[in-house]
């Protein structure tokens, strides 16, 4: 995803942060400390355990422990992102890395069309991982009320905890509303999935999700809250999204690359100007070609490689210097959802297909749009 990098890796998951998360953090800190008095007393009320604010509201230890709890809000997604993926590796899905938002954590997986027996135990391991979490910390803000003697410190856990306890609960109950693609809206589609082809039952949890992200929208502009408002933004592009990748699938299943791939490929040296490679994308209106060494393909130059170049120096450079080397490619007999895939994972314009070692083909974002196109006459 763009804006984002690796962290580390759990379980062998690449770990990436998006940039929103840097403004999520000191955000959400500033808004717990800010409210600490006032979430101490609902906290009192909602586990029936005297809270001692005497620390917890002095000073700057209210910041310090709303940065506390705000990392525990993200380690509590990136958990529920990690129960998610395991179950869906131990089911033969490839997990290509786990990406914390601002609003929460995506798993990113190598997954076409979805198998409802799969589908929804995955989609049911975030929020019970959520649910195991938010009891864990509940117990142990009533282990630390009975078992620290003095009260101010026993104040602190009990708030910290019980903060955590409570938001690990709301995440959990908040993913299973059936607002598509939300966790609860995947266990809605892999339900009725077994009932009704696939594409009909993702039709139906996406307008299900949209009806709720609408709703959602309409109560965040009445009360005036900012983050229902994005979160209703988020649902129904996500929606939206959902809907037409499983519907393209289903309009590409039966199609392979080599029906779709333009070939014979106009490619270029390492050697050549880039000015040339300018003049041919603006002659043939490809904005990418292939680099051919001694008849290999090395690698791949496109538009935005040429842009990477400073202007005043690209009369100077050539291929070599700029082009991208580490391609991605695939086989003509690849089925070509998996060229779509790649093509919006990656945010790449085009694949070279490669057979023997040999370039036979290059299948673009274009030639893929166009096949849909024709296929949803």
């Amino acid at each position: 995803m763009g804006g984002s990098f690796e962290i580390g890796r759990m379980l062998g998951i690449p770990v990436r942060i998006h940039f929103t998360l840097l403004i999520a953090i000191p955000l959400f800190a500033w808004i717990i400390g800010s409210q600490i008095l006032f979430t101490a007393d609902v906290l009192s009320d909602l586990f029936g355990v005297a809270i001692d604010t005497s620390i917890v509201a002095s000073g700057i230890m209210p910041y310090i422990l709303g940065t506390i709890i705000a990392f525990g809000l993200f380690a509590g997604v990136l958990v529920h992102e990690l129960a998610h993926s395991l179950v869906a590796r131990k089911r033969g899905i490839r997990i290509n890395s786990i990406t914390l938002l601002i609003l929460g954590g995506i798993a990113s997986m190598d997954e076409t069309m979805p198998d409802p027996a799969v589908e929804l135990p995955m989609a049911f391991a975030g929020p019970i991982m959520s649910l195991a979490v938010g009891i864990v910390c509940t117990g142990l803000a009533y282990l630390s009320a009975a078992l620290v003697i003095d009260t101010a410190h026993a104040g602190v856990f009990v708030f910290l905890f019980g903060y955590l306890g409570f938001l690990n609960i709301l995440l959990f109950a908040f993913n299973l509303i059936p607002a598509f693609p939300m966790d609860g809206g995947r266990i809605l589609r892999a339900w009725l999935a077994k009932r009704m082809p696939l594409h009909d039952a993702t039709r139906i949890a996406a307008g299900i999700g949209k009806g709720f992200a609408i709703l959602f929208g309409i109560i965040g502009f009445l009360v005036f809250n900012p983050i229902l408002l994005i979160i209703a933004f988020f649902i129904y592009i996500g929606a939206d999204q959902e809907a037409s990748m499983i519907k393209y699938n289903v309009l590409l299943h039966d199609l392979r690359v080599a029906g779709v791939m333009s070939s014979p490929v106009v490619t270029v040296s390492p050697a050549t100007p880039l000015s040339e490679v300018i003049r041919m994308m603006y002659e043939n209106k490809h904005l990418g070609y292939p680099v051919i060494d001694r008849g290999a393909m090395v690698g791949i130059i496109t538009l935005a490689d040429i842009r990477s170049a400073p202007p005043i120096d690209r009369d100077a450079m050539q291929v070599r210097d700029v082009m991208t080397r580490d391609v991605i490619t695939l086989g003509p007999d690849a089925p070509l959802t998996d060229a779509l895939r790649l093509i919006s994972l990656n945010e790449i314009g085009r694949i070279p297909i490669i057979e023997d070692g040999a370039l036979v083909g290059i299948v673009t974002r274009t030639d893929i749009l166009r096949v849909m196109e024709l296929r949803e006459v």
